[in-house]
């Protein structure tokens, strides 16, 4: 299985249908391989030879979509970017991945000289997008007037792409994940929760996200057009729902809470929808309901899972939310994994134990790039070691309890507390602080920072927010900030996140 077998298919028995939706401009599946087959061969004479690891830098458009597609079809590896992140960030995930070629979307444009300033490998930028290409780089025409060449047919164990995500020690970790294990993990998914076959998908989460990108997966072996959600703005989102006949979706709990609250969520026909999956957290009661009312013909499914399980580990069917126990959990393990809750020496533990939830099969990612250390501790024992302690009941159901690691999830993008707290530390007059997610109505998580301060100093949430955003994601910094004297510690005199947590909520 790989990424590119789907196009095949659609072009054969299915030409005229669309690929992607974007505005007024539509894609057919014929159009698309013509298309996806030309930047491949344009990419082969800019010297994008196998295996080579290209990123593309664009929000969620046809664009994004059809270049990532020639890359896998180039016999290249796709690095989605997190555009969310600051330059720094950039340069350092683009510099870990060893890229030289990147694609770029319309709205990035202004980062690019700062990226190749500090990214002197990255030698060609081809602009992939309707504004004018600026003076140095690559218009995305002049690769569409390539000749076409052959799908390099990538063979399943073969590396798809690599996606970062953050790291606990601060850094970015590359998640290399193979063709088959994200494959594997999509036709699963789609068969445990019965997901319909046929209509449209609006990709709404980022694509840089394999929550995003899977959706868009999903999205090719369905045989459904994809409609890229450049920013989740609710009215935006309500209306592409309507106007495109939108039938599948995949969002957090947040976005549904801020569509449902919308004032204007009655003007519009949401009919068409037919299924919902969620990730990141459980949905609460009241908002299913609420949900429910708002997509009356629609089944909603809960994914559970991480980047480095391609990314689902559980699937929470729709018929399973009747259920008063079950609804609390986060489903059962996916059809191709095999799961067990371990203790500390990693002996499985009884049903009802606390433990650390593992993964193993065809799913697992291959490693960490450029981290052999961080992949042997993650891959102990062949199984995926997910740092999210849980149980199993006892009729199979996984309940999530909390994150080992120091994880914060705010609108569904993880946040790592000790990130977050290294630049904290260098605003002047901090002494010391420490970083917790804390309950938030719009966000599920806010990041909260507690901070002890020298004689003297203070500090505002405002200033200490642009003094993050100066080093990291926007979504990262500090979402309420507080001051305190005196720190609750452990014996070997570490500050103690649990109580802090305890404390405030």
């Amino acid at each position: 299985m790989y990424l590119t077998q789907s196009l095949h298919r659609r072009a054969q028995g299915m030409p005229d249908a669309p690929f992607t939706v974007s505005g007024d401009r539509v894609v057919s599946n014929r159009d698309a391989v013509d298309r996806i087959s030309r930047i491949a061969g344009g990419l082969k004479e800019h010297g994008v030879a196998g295996d080579a690891n290209v990123a593309v830098l664009d929000l969620n458009t046809d664009f994004f979509f059809l270049t990532s597609a020639a890359i896998a079809w180039t016999d290249a590896v796709i690095v989605p970017v997190n555009y969310r992140w600051s330059v720094k960030e950039i340069a350092y995930s683009l510099i870990d991945s060893a890229v030289e070629v990147m694609f770029v979307g319309d709205h990035h444009l202004p980062l690019v000289d700062d990226i190749m300033t500090a990214v002197p490998a990255l030698n060609k930028v081809i602009h992939a997008g309707v504004a004018e290409t600026p003076d140095g780089l690559i218009p995305l025409a002049d690769l569409l007037a390539s000749a076409p060449v052959e799908d390099a047919h990538r063979d399943g164990t073969q590396t798809l792409g690599i996606f970062y995500t953050g790291g606990t020690t601060g850094l970015p970790k590359g998640v290399v994940l193979s063709h088959r294990s994200v494959l594997t993990s999509a036709t699963a998914a789609i068969a445990q929760a019965g997901c319909p076959r046929g209509g449209t998908a609006l990709i709404a989460a980022p694509a840089f996200h394999m929550a995003g990108f899977c959706s868009w997966v999903l999205s090719l072996i369905q045989d459904q057009g994809a409609v890229p959600q450049a920013e989740f703005v609710p009215r935006e989102v309500l209306a592409s729902v309507e106007k495109y006949g939108v039938t599948q979706t995949t969002w957090v709990p947040t976005m549904i809470q801020m569509l449902v609250d919308h004032p204007e969520v009655g003007d519009f026909d949401l009919s068409s929808m037919e299924m919902i999956v969620y990730g990141a957290s459980p949905i609460s009661t009241a908002l299913l309901d609420r949900a429910k009312a708002v997509f009356p013909n629609c089944r909603f499914t809960q994914n559970y899972g991480m980047t480095e399980l391609s990314p689902t580990a559980t699937v929470l069917r729709d018929e399973d939310h009747a259920h008063p126990e079950h609804r609390k959990s986060a489903g059962r393990p996916l059809l191709a994994v095999l799961l067990k809750i371990v203790d500390a020496d990693d002996n499985e533990v009884p049903r009802g134990i606390v433990g650390e939830i593992v993964v193993k099969g065809d799913t697992v990612m291959t490693e960490y790039l450029n981290k052999p250390e961080e992949t042997a501790r993650a891959l102990a024992g062949g199984w995926m070691h997910t740092g999210d302690s849980g149980f199993l009941d006892e009729d199979g159901y996984v309940h999530v309890v909390d994150r080992i690691k120091d994880m914060i999830i705010s609108g569904g993008e993880n946040v790592y507390s000790i990130e977050v707290e290294k630049v904290v530390a260098k605003y002047p007059g901090v002494v010391q602080c420490a970083v917790i997610g804390l309950p938030d109505d719009k966000w599920g998580e806010r990041v909260h920072a507690v901070v002890q301060l020298a004689d003297g100093a203070s500090v505002t949430l405002e200033e200490l927010r642009e003094f993050c955003k100066a080093e990291i994601a926007g979504y990262k910094a500090p979402g309420s900030v507080e001051v305190v004297d005196a720190w609750p510690l452990s014996a070997a005199g570490k500050i103690l996140k649990r109580e802090l947590r305890a404390q405030r909520r």
